[in-house]
């Protein structure tokens, strides 16, 4: 079973670079954030199943694309938005931390349903405006 899953992994990281190749800056953007709620859906399943060092891991990698996504924001365009985007980030990765440190399932839930949100209106934008190099 773990050759099979380490096969799967290793599939989805070669569709998702191959994928990401091919990608408009938009797209990459929307990529970060399915694979951010993929990451806090694993944590929850490892701290439902007690796996904590594997909690931590997929909690660690949630962090760096909320990272990734901070690095995106254009905060001389981007205004306000850029600025609030930044401030809920920071938010969202102080929650992780806080879910890694006490295994809060609801905590990942709160931050899985913020991105959400940020996603429901990333996906939104119309088509004239996706293909910006930064998000603002």
């Amino acid at each position: 079973m773990v050759a099979l899953s380490s096969a799967i992994e290793s599939y989805s990281k070669h569709a998702v670079a191959s994928e990401a190749i091919e990608a408009s800056p938009h797209r990459i953007i929307q990529m970060l954030m399915d694979g951010f709620m993929e990451r806090v859906a694993y944590a929850k399943g490892h701290i439902e199943r007690g796996d904590l060092p594997e909690k931590s891991k997929y909690i660690s990698k949630a962090i760096g694309i909320v990272n990734g996504l901070r690095s995106c924001l254009d905060m001389e365009k981007g205004d306000e938005i850029a600025r609030n985007l930044n401030e809920l980030y920071d938010y969202m990765n102080r929650r992780l931390i806080e879910a890694n440190s006490n295994n809060d399932v609801a905590i990942l839930s709160e931050v899985q349903s913020l991105m959400a949100e940020v996603k429901q209106g990333w996906d939104a934008i119309p088509e004239e405006y996706k293909y910006r190099q930064k998000m603002g």
